[in-house]
């Protein structure tokens, strides 16, 4: 089988040049460059990939944690990082987890062994002390708000939209408002809109929180929950629009009258939201995604904050 240093003694050329040309680089001349083709071609020669890599020092792969494919937050931000990917001609190497710790900590390891160029991180079970560490073997960048030093992040400032939103709906009248959200409370944005309704509204009854809702038919599940009380809320705030759409749904099927006996505001200004003219919270996460890409290719430690935006339609 034909080598490097077969089609370099061939063509007349170094191992040197062959590589180049192998690489695509720009300065090798082109009678030198016509040479190594065209013995490529008369050897049927197909470059070894992991070779090219280790003579560039790249792999053009980036690998993207990520704990759920068919959640709409994070299929965003995927969405984001991979139109980019396809502008900078990069490989993208989708990550599950399930917020599985030892899954995690396997995806740094393919860093660490150099599988891959950067790892960007949409959401996360271990603690960055674990993760810190793996930032000597590449970058490694968040979407969510970090003080380590050593990792990069973009993110939105969840904890104010939260904020904002209660006090838009207390603005409005509305007091005795639930929440959805997808995690207990182990999730960090779980924790920061429990924070936010204390701040604003006062101390979250238990009643008013169900947890575990990630699709349409888990916000259809709890509306059902939520209008069986006796004190039934007077608005929810849905940890996304899909949940926010099968709260709407359910409301609609039992006569309930929005806003007037009931608000919804959503999140992420998803289609079945503009659809339903549902409110949301937009966190601009295809745009999260895409700083997320500039920052790992340019092995960036900033912090970008992305702006997000309170749309208020019909439904409030």
């Amino acid at each position: 089988m034909a080598n490097i240093s077969e089609i370099a003694r061939l063509a007349g050329v170094s191992v040197t040049t062959v590589s180049r040309v192998l690489n695509n680089y720009k300065y090798v001349s082109e009678t030198k460059r016509s040479k190594v083709q065209k013995v490529i071609e008369e050897l049927n020669y197909t470059p070894n990939k992991n070779a090219i890599d280790l003579i560039r020092g790249e792999t053009k792969m980036i690998g993207v944690i990520i704990p759920y494919n068919n959640n709409q937050a994070f299929d965003q931000m995927l969405h984001g990082i991979l139109n980019q990917s396809t502008v900078y001609n990069y490989s993208v190497t989708v990550l599950p987890t399930k917020y599985d710790n030892k899954k995690e900590m396997e995806y740094l390891t393919m860093l660490k062994n150099k599988f891959l160029d950067s790892l960007i991180i949409t959401s996360r079970s271990n603690d960055w002390e674990k993760i810190v560490p793996y930032t000597k073997y590449g970058s490694i960048i968040s979407c969510e708000y970090t003080t380590a030093e050593e990792v990069g992040c973009a993110y939105i400032d969840r904890y104010a939209s939260y904020v904002d939103t209660f006090q838009m709906l207390k603005k409005k009248g509305y007091t005795n408002i639930a929440i959805t959200t997808a995690r207990a409370n182990e999730s960090l944005s779980t924790r920061q809109t429990i924070q936010a309704y204390h701040k604003v509204i006062g101390k979250l009854p238990p009643h008013l929180h169900i947890s575990g809702c990630y699709r349409l038919e888990d916000g259809y599940r709890a509306a059902h929950e939520f209008l069986q009380l006796n004190d039934r809320p007077h608005a929810i705030y849905a940890n996304g629009d899909e949940v926010a759409g099968g709260i709407y749904n359910y409301a609609q099927s039992v006569g309930v009258k929005i806003p007037d006996e009931l608000a919804i505001v959503g999140q992420e200004n998803q289609p079945i939201g503009i659809a339903l003219d549902l409110s949301t919270v937009n966190h601009r996460l295809m745009k999260v995604g895409e700083q997320a890409f500039q920052l790992a290719i340019q092995k960036s430690q900033a912090k970008v904050n992305v702006p997000y935006e309170i749309i208020q339609r019909s439904s409030i």
